[in-house]
């Protein structure tokens, strides 16, 4: 028992040994600032391609299962239902105009990732623009991505509303669904925006437990936001200001659990070559 431990710890440590002696909290505030600036305009050209490929009827209705299983008590429903509304309201020169800003996340995420994989700095150029690039292309399978979400939605949603063994179903397959969408996008993030590039399998095993875990969060999400909790109440009353305060820092720990993924699987591939090359 001992020795498994100590074998236990001497992986996790080898594990993340690129963001030893690093403020992972700073790094993952930064993105998080990011994000916060691009995550709308993603979402809105999302829900645009999502609506070019699938029609705008069918994804309001195929929206409309999950607005209507969202907590009201903050307006998560409201939100949403604005959110889906504006996506499919663009027009070619809005949505031309949300890619700067959704290409900011881009940047964000190669600035922290160039921290953690490469210790003594780097003398790349341009940095934020080769991860504003680099993202983009995660555009083109966005529709797919998001409308197989769609469709299993008023499955999902079926069976969480019947509450009980039937509702922990709905759950399990709607954990599932997300974890297959998010696995090949963090592929992509871990391997291709990120500066130094892991091997394939290395980013396939931890890039989808990594997406495992942001589905566990992602699910930890909606039923924080069902709690009965007046969030205004640190901010003297102002709701919105404690509702935005928490998705900020619900995002905040979604992108520590990115760099701790990103982090391990540099890893895992440096270990993997190095045992290749006949090192220890």
């Amino acid at each position: 028992m001992g020795a498994g431990w100590q074998r236990a710890k001497r992986i996790a440590r080898g594990a993340f040994r690129p963001v030893s002696g690093r403020d992972v909290s700073l790094h993952a505030a930064a993105i998080t600032f990011y994000g916060g600036i691009a995550v709308v305009p993603v979402a809105l050209l999302a829900i645009w391609l999502t609506g070019l490929l699938a029609s705008d009827d069918r994804v309001r209705r195929l929206t409309s299962y999950a607005i209507d299983t969202l907590p009201a008590d903050i307006g998560a429903n409201r939100a949403v239902a604005a959110l889906v509304e504006a996506g499919l309201d663009l027009t070619p020169l809005l949505a031309l105009a949300s890619l700067l800003p959704a290409s900011l996340y881009g940047e964000g995420l190669r600035r922290a990732f160039v921290s953690v994989a490469l210790p003594g700095g780097t003398d790349e150029s341009l940095v934020g623009w080769r991860g504003r690039l680099l993202l983009l292309p995660l555009l083109a399978p966005a529709p797919a991505l998001l409308l197989s979400i769609l469709i299993a939605l008023p499955l999902t949603t079926r069976l969480v509303r019947e509450g009980g063994l039937i509702g922990a179903l709905g759950v399990v397959l709607s954990f599932l669904g997300v974890w297959l969408v998010l696995t090949p996008v963090l592929m992509w993030v871990f391997r291709v925006v990120g500066p130094a590039s892991p091997d394939w399998l290395s980013t396939l095993a931890l890039g989808s437990f990594t997406a495992a875990n942001l589905a566990g969060f992602l699910h930890g999400f909606v039923l924080f936001c069902s709690l009965p909790l007046d969030l205004g109440v640190p901010f003297g009353g102002f709701g919105a200001v404690g509702a935005g305060v928490a998705v900020l820092l619900w995002l905040y720990l979604f992108h520590v659990i990115v760099l701790a993924g990103y982090s391990a699987t540099l890893a895992l591939s440096r270990w993997r070559a190095a045992r290749a090359a006949g090192r220890p």
